[in-house]
């Protein structure tokens, strides 16, 4: 996945917002809260950086093209770092992205949720 088509995957989830920073790394926010990060490290191929769950970043953590998140991780966060990824893997990169940017919009308060229009039809009968 280029950058390019990275920008346009995490444009298209509601309420987000984009800046560039931390050394040229597009970075996507939802309500204020970073849930991806496109770059990060200066090497030849694209790395993105995502928000998981427990479960999902033990097992990813385990994968090839995947590893526990330059400084996140370090931290005791659950982000994980796709890297030197093949193309082939660009359909379970926005399945992750999309679930990080639901995990990070849960952690929004409430009221912050409904301004954005996030979450409104869960928990719900």
């Amino acid at each position: 996945m280029t950058y390019e088509e990275f920008n346009d995957i995490c444009r298209s989830f509601l309420a987000t917002s984009y800046v560039v920073q931390w050394g040229d790394s597009h970075v996507w926010k939802v309500g204020g809260k970073v849930f991806a990060i496109g770059g990060w490290e200066h090497v030849d191929k694209s790395a993105f950086t995502f928000k998981t769950s427990e479960l999902n970043y033990h097992f990813l953590s385990d994968q090839d093209g995947y590893r526990p998140a330059p400084y996140f991780a370090s931290r005791g966060m659950k982000w994980i770092q796709q890297y030197n990824a093949p193309s082939t893997e660009d359909e379970e990169l926005i399945y992750y992205l999309k679930e990080s940017h639901r995990i990070v919009s849960l952690g929004l308060t409430k009221k912050k949720q409904k301004e954005l229009g996030l979450n409104q039809d869960q928990g719900e009968i």
